[in-house]
């Protein structure tokens, strides 16, 4: 069960704009990740973006706002606020996600949800598409341990989520709540713990996923972690599937890691998608951030429709198009999906016709 796509993708729901594509035309991203801060309240013993720093960079809230509408203008359909650091941190968040929404762009969040509070819960939910949370752990002791962070948080964010689900329902808000678990040698004995933990509190899916390195991240811990042994979890977790909640095991995703195959040969997603830092960077990728041949420009200094159709992007796109080994990059990325289906297009197999 996998309402949502999560483990999939949706670019065939955008046929317009991959049309345009398929044609040589330059379009602009329907999906983008953005970064409101560059700080964080945990450290995380997994964390692929510790290389950057968690430093307290904060979006100015009106120049964001200038830039939101002009990216909705452009055509962009979503964001998701996540990044190097925890969107809540950012002391008007809230303003944020209306200001997305105003803008007539998705909002979602990936966030670890401790400083998600109560008084949030309305500018959020009803602005927000879904909301998705990091908690690595069923019980507060290895929750504390993998977060590195204190024990009392674990409850904050089960209390805070339940919170969330009730003004979510009685308000009947447009918002998906969900969980996700980063499926760990310290934490696989809790997957089934944390599940009932959120079909109770009223999420509305728990994703147990495989770690991906990031080649840049200080830490190399799980970096020859395998889940072989780990696949029998889905059938314990599909008993704890109800018509409202369900279990999205992305064994899929685990597969792929352990076999570290890549169905394609160059990296065909950057004209979809977009990566901006806390400082206000956009990056073609954001595996490749501090690499300048991905660093298009940024936000505060130019406009995006000005850095889109920049030199810069060009010689990025063209780089990744004819030299970049996609061998080197991040298994499981976020756009793994998304290349597999485009590589396919672009070189289809014989008898297409006979389908």
């Amino acid at each position: 069960m996998d309402k949502y796509g999560i483990d999939s993708h949706k670019l065939i729901y955008h046929v317009d704009r991959l049309n345009s594509w398929m044609n040589g035309e330059n379009i602009y991203p329907i999906y983008m990740e953005a970064s409101p801060s560059g700080a964080c309240n945990h450290r995380c013993i997994y964390c692929g973006l510790d290389f950057m720093g968690y430093k307290p960079e904060f979006y100015d809230t009106q120049k964001f706002s200038k830039v939101l509408k002009e990216l909705g203008g452009l055509g962009l359909k979503s964001i998701m606020y996540a990044g190097e650091g925890e969107p809540f941190l950012h002391k008007q968040f809230p303003l944020i996600i209306e200001n997305t929404r105003a803008a007539g762009i998705d909002a979602a969040i990936t966030t670890n949800a401790v400083l998600f509070k109560p008084e949030y819960a309305d500018s959020i939910l009803s602005n927000t598409q879904w909301i998705k949370v990091s908690i690595n752990a069923g019980t507060a002791k290895t929750y504390s341990a993998i977060h590195k962070t204190c024990e009392d948080d674990f409850e904050k964010v089960i209390n805070n989520m339940r919170h969330a689900a009730e003004v979510n329902k009685k308000n009947r808000y447009n918002c998906t709540l969900g969980m996700q678990m980063l499926l760990l040698t310290e934490n696989k004995d809790e997957a089934v713990t944390l599940a009932s933990i959120a079909r109770d509190v009223g999420m509305e899916y728990l994703v147990i996923k495989p770690y991906s390195q990031h080649p840049q991240s200080i830490t190399t811990k799980y970096n020859s972690i395998t889940y072989k042994d780990y696949y029998d979890l889905a059938d314990e977790l599909e008993k704890l599937n109800t018509p409202d909640f369900n279990v999205v095991f992305r064994i899929n995703a685990m597969k792929e890691w352990d076999e570290n195959k890549k169905s394609y040969e160059r990296c065909c997603a950057l004209p979809f998608w977009s990566y901006i830092d806390s400082h206000g960077n956009v990056w073609g990728c954001s595996m490749y951030l501090r690499n300048d041949k991905f660093l298009y420009g940024n936000i505060f200094e130019q406009s995006f429709e000005v850095i889109w159709n920049g030199e810069k992007r060009k010689k990025s796109l063209l780089y990744t198009s004819t030299e970049l080994d996609t061998s080197t990059c991040r298994v499981n990325c976020r756009m793994d999906k998304i290349n597999s289906y485009l590589w396919n297009l672009k070189n289809p197999p014989a008898h297409i016709n006979f389908i």
